[in-house]
C-alpha cells in the first residue's frame, strides 16, 4: 500500500499534461501510485499517459469511454486508488520538487490527519509566480491536529480540491464523491472540511497553479457555468442531512453569493444574452438558503441587496457608475501627478541657481535601497574621518530605517531630493542618478562601482542584445563623462572599465570599501549574525547567491536543494539569495534547513555567516574570496550563458575553487569533502592574488581622504595578503568535518559572473 494515492485527471491537456506527471514521478519521496485518467480526452493526452505507465510501473492508466467531466473522472480515479492519502491534481498543474516528502513529514508530525491543507502559486504563461493572498490562514502554530471550529479562517482560501491530502479512508467512510458539472469542487471541499475530525496545516507551496492564456475550462464562455447553482444546492443538502454542520451554513451562504456576484461579472463566463436569467437564478436561490440574521460587512450589503432583488440594469449601472469613477480618479491622478513633476523641475532648476553647499554629500546604491554597499562603507568613513561633512542617503521609505542615524535621509523624487544633488558638493553612488541630473563644475562625482567584473558590460554589449535589451549607449557615456572618479578593485577592473565606459575620470585602484568589514568583523560578530540568522551551532553554512541572466524571463532554478541537503545530511544549512533583480526568493521553502535571504539587507553579512560560497557568474565570487574561505562554483548552463552575455575570462584556466557541472557533481563535491581540501586552498590562493591585491580593510580610508580631504600622499599602504586576518569562521564546522580527500578532485569547469549585489 503506497503513501500517497496522486490522481490526474486529463482532458485536452496534451500540452502541460507531461510536465504534470513528471513532477509527480520526480519527487523525492517515492512511496506512491500515479492514476492518470483519460477523460475520453480528443487529443494525445492518451497516449501520453500510456508512454509514462509503460516507462514507470507507478502509473497506473485508467481510459474512460465516454467523457464525464472532471469531477466523474476524479471518482474512476478513486476507485483504483490504494494508497493511504489521496492527492488530486490537474493535468495542466504541477507538484512543486519536494512537495510530497514535505507533506509525509507533516502528516507524521501531526499524527495522520484526515485532511492536510497545503499552499498554492499561481503560475503564468509571464514566468511571474503569486502566492496565495491567504497564505497566512496555514500557519503551523497552534495545537495539530484541529477541527474547522478551531481554525475557521481555512474556509477563506479557494475552495478547491488540489491543495490539500485527504485520508482515503476518511473518505470512504465519509462516501464523499465529485458531482458531474462545473464547479464540482464546492459540494466536495466544504462537507470534507466540516466532516473531517482531525485537520493539519503545512505552510508550503506544493502546487503551481498555471494560468493558461487561454483554454482554461472556466474561462471559457458558456451556459455551463449554471451548473454552480446545482453545486450550491448539493452543499446546502449536506446543512439539511447533517445538522452538526449548521453552524456553518452563514459562512457558506456569504461565499455562495460573492462566488455568484463573481461569475456574474466577470465578461468571459457567460453568454450576453444570459446574463439576466443567471441573476434570477441567483435571486431565487438567495431566497432558498437564506439565513436570517445575517451579518454583513458594510461592503458586502450592497452586493447582496442586488443580488436578493435580481437588479440587472441596476447591478451593471453602478459597475459603469464605478468604473467611471476609477477613470475620473485616475485622470485626476494623472494630471495631479504631472503639475507635481512640473513643479519639481521648476524648483531643480532654481536649486542649480544657487551656490553649491561645499559640506554638504549625498549617497545612494542601486535601486535606491537601504544605507550598505560601497556607498555605504564610504559614507561611515566620512562622518568619522571628516565630520565638518554633513552626509545624507537616498533611499525609498521602505528602507529609511537602515539609514544611521546621524546620517540625513531622502526620499527619491521629493524636493529634498532635488536640492540635494542640485547643491550638494559631493555625489557618492554606485549606479546611475537619472537623466535629469545636471553635474556642475563644483561638484565631485564618484562611482563606487559594484564587484569585479567577470560578465561583459558596458559597450561591449552592443553585440549582446539578450544582455543590453534597451541599453541607450549614448546616454551611458554622457553619464560616464559626469563622473570625476570611480573606484577599482583591482587592477583587471581597472583595465575592463577603462575600455568599455571610456571618459576622463580618475580610477582609485584602492579596493572595494565594502569589503573592508571582512578584514574587521570578530569571532563574536561572526556568531551573531550565524545565530540571528538560524544556524545551528557547528552545522556548515553554505551561501548560495546564483547570478541574474539576461535571457531568461524567470529565475533559474537548477537545485533541488531538498535532495542535495538529504544527501548532504543534518550538518549543512543552505542561504538562498536571490538577484535582487528578480523580487522574488530563489526558495520556495523545499525543506526546514533552506534559509530565504533574499531580503537580507547586507550580502556582507551573509558572507561572514556563511562557511562557503556556491556561485555561478556572480561577481559575489571576487568579494568573497577576501575571506579566504572556500568557494563552488555550479555552471550547468555555461555554454548558453556564454552566448547570451559573454565573460571576460574562463574560469576553467583559474578558477576559485571546485566547479560542478550539475547537481551530482555538486553534491560529490561536498560528500568528498574536495569543497574544503587543499587543491581547493591552491586554486582559492592564486584566485586572491590576482583579485585581491588591494582588498586590505583600509579601502575606504583611502578614497575618504583622497577624495573628501585632498591627500594625495601618506595615504594608507596596502596590507600584503600574507599579513591580512579575515574574519574567522562562525563555529567549529571545519574540525568537527574530517576531510575526506580519497580520489581524484572533480573536474575544474569555467564559470561566469554578474554583480550579485
Amino acid at each position: 500500500m503506497p503513501r500517497f494515492s496522486v490522481i490526474v485527471p486529463a482532458y485536452k491537456v496534451q500540452a502541460y499534461l507531461y510536465e504534470a506527471l513528471h513532477s509527480v514521478l520526480r519527487q523525492s519521496f517515492t512511496d506512491l501510485e500515479l492514476i492518470a485518467v483519460d477523460d475520453c480526452s480528443p487529443d494525445a493526452s492518451g497516449e501520453v499517459i500510456d508512454e509514462l505507465a509503460a516507462e514507470d510501473p507507478r502509473v497506473r492508466a485508467v481510459h474512460l469511454t465516454e467523457n464525464v467531466g472532471l469531477g466523474r473522472a476524479r471518482n474512476a480515479g478513486m476507485e483504483h486508488a490504494t494508497g493511504d492519502y489521496l492527492i488530486f491534481l490537474d493535468g495542466d498543474d504541477t507538484l512543486t520538487p519536494g512537495a510530497l516528502e514535505a507533506a509525509a513529514d507533516r502528516l507524521k508530525e501531526t499524527g495522520s490527519p484526515d485532511v492536510l491543507v497545503y499552499d498554492y502559486a499561481r503560475t503564468f504563461w509571464t514566468g511571474q509566480e503569486l502566492r496565495n493572498q491567504q497564505a497566512a490562514q496555514l500557519r503551523e502554530d497552534g495545537p495539530v491536529p484541529f477541527r474547522l471550529t478551531e481554525r475557521p479562517g481555512l474556509l477563506k482560501l479557494l475552495m478547491v480540491v488540489w491543495n490539500k491530502a485527504y485520508s482515503r479512508e476518511f473518505i470512504e467512510r465519509e462516501g464523499f464523491r465529485f458531482p458531474p458539472g462545473y464547479y464540482e469542487d464546492t459540494p466536495f471541499t466544504y462537507p470534507v472540511l466540516m466532516a473531517a475530525e482531525t485537520i493539519a496545516t503545512l505552510d508550503r507551496v506544493c502546487v503551481h497553479y498555471r494560468q493558461r492564456r487561454q483554454g482554461n475550462i472556466l474561462g471559457t464562455t458558456s451556459r455551463k457555468h449554471f451548473d454552480i447553482f446545482d453545486q450550491y444546492d448539493r452543499v446546502f443538502a449536506q446543512f439539511d442531512a447533517r445538522p452538526e454542520f449548521a453552524e456553518w451554513r452563514p459562512v457558506v451562504f456569504r461565499r455562495m453569493v460573492d462566488h455568484y456576484a463573481t461569475v456574474f461579472s466577470r465578461p468571459d463566463r457567460l453568454p450576453r444574452r444570459s446574463r439576466p436569467e443567471f441573476l434570477r437564478r441567483a435571486r431565487a436561490q438567495y431566497r432558498r438558503h437564506h439565513v436570517p440574521g445575517l451579518r454583513l460587512h458594510p461592503r458586502a450589503r450592497l452586493q447582496h441587496c442586488l443580488v436578493r432583488l435580481a437588479a440587472h440594469r441596476t447591478y451593471r449601472a453602478l459597475r459603469l457608475a464605478k468604473a467611471a469613477g476609477h477613470r475620473l480618479r485616475a485622470t485626476a491622478a494623472t494630471v495631479s501627478r504631472g503639475t507635481r513633476a512640473a513643479l519639481l523641475r521648476l524648483h531643480y532648476r532654481t536649486q542649480l541657481c544657487l551656490p553649491v553647499r561645499h559640506d554638504r554629500a549625498v549617497f545612494a546604491t542601486h535601486r535606491r535601497l537601504g544605507h550598505g554597499g560601497n556607498p555605504g562603507a564610504v559614507e561611515e568613513k566620512v562622518r568619522e574621518l571628516a565630520p565638518h561633512i554633513r552626509t545624507a542617503w537616498i533611499a525609498d521609505p521602505a528602507h529609511h530605517h537602515t539609514v544611521p542615524t546621524a546620517t540625513r535621509r531622502i526620499t527619491p523624487g521629493t524636493a529634498a531630493y532635488w536640492t540635494a544633488l542640485a547643491r550638494s558638493k559631493y555625489l557618492v553612488h554606485d549606479a546611475d542618478l537619472g537623466h535629469r541630473l545636471v553635474k556642475r563644475r563644483a561638484q565631485v562625482r564618484v562611482q563606487t562601482h559594484a564587484g569585479t567584473p567577470l560578465k561583459r558590460m558596458g559597450l561591449d554589449l552592443q553585440d549582446r542584445p539578450a544582455a543590453a535589451r534597451d541599453t541607450d549607449f549614448a546616454a551611458l557615456l554622457d553619464d560616464v563623462d559626469t563622473w570625476d572618479y570611480a573606484l577599482s578593485a583591482n587592477r583587471h577592473s581597472t583595465l575592463v572599465r577603462e575600455r568599455v565606459l571610456p571618459g576622463s575620470y580618475t580610477t582609485l585602484e584602492y579596493g572595494q570599501p565594502r569589503n573592508d568589514r571582512f578584514l574587521q568583523a570578530s569571532s563574536q560578530d561572526v556568531a551573531r549574525l550565524r545565530e540571528t540568522l538560524g544556524i545551528p551551532r557547528g552545522n556548515v553554512a553554505i551561501l548560495y547567491a546564483p547570478t541574474f541572466r539576461d535571457h531568461r524571463r524567470s529565475q533559474h532554478r537548477p537545485l533541488d536543494l531538498d535532495r542535495v541537503l538529504r544527501v548532504l545530511g543534518p550538518r549543512f544549512t543552505v542561504l538562498t539569495r536571490a538577484h535582487p533583480a528578480y523580487g522574488e526568493p530563489l526558495s520556495r521553502g523545499e525543506h526546514a534547513r533552506v534559509v530565504d535571504v533574499s531580503d537580507h539587507p547586507s550580502v556582507e553579512s551573509l558572507c561572514l555567516a556563511s562557511d562557503v560560497l556556491v556561485t555561478d557568474y556572480s561577481s559575489l565570487m571576487f568579494d568573497y574570496a577576501n575571506l579566504d574561505r572556500p568557494i563552488v562554483v555550479f555552471a550547468d548552463d555555461q555554454e548558453v550563458y556564454e552566448a547570451a552575455r559573454g565573460t571576460y575570462f574562463d574560469l576553467r584556466s583559474r578558477p576559485p575553487g571546485a566547479v560542478a557541472r550539475d547537481e551530482d557533481e555538486l553534491i560529490d563535491i561536498f560528500t568528498t569533502g574536495h569543497w574544503r581540501g587543499s587543491r581547493s586552498a591552491q586554486l582559492r590562493a592564486a584566485f586572491r592574488a590576482r583579485f585581491c591585491g588591494s582588498d586590505d580593510g583600509r579601502a575606504a580610508e583611502r578614497v575618504v581622504r583622497h577624495v573628501f580631504l585632498g591627500q594625495r600622499a601618506g595615504l594608507p599602504s596596502v596590507v600584503p595578503l600574507a599579513d591580512r586576518r579575515p574574519a574567522p569562521v562562525g563555529g567549529s564546522c571545519f574540525e568537527q568535518l574530517p576531510e575526506q580527500s580519497q580520489g581524484p578532485a572533480p573536474t575544474l569547469t569555467p564559470t561566469t559572473e554578474d554583480s550579485h549585489n
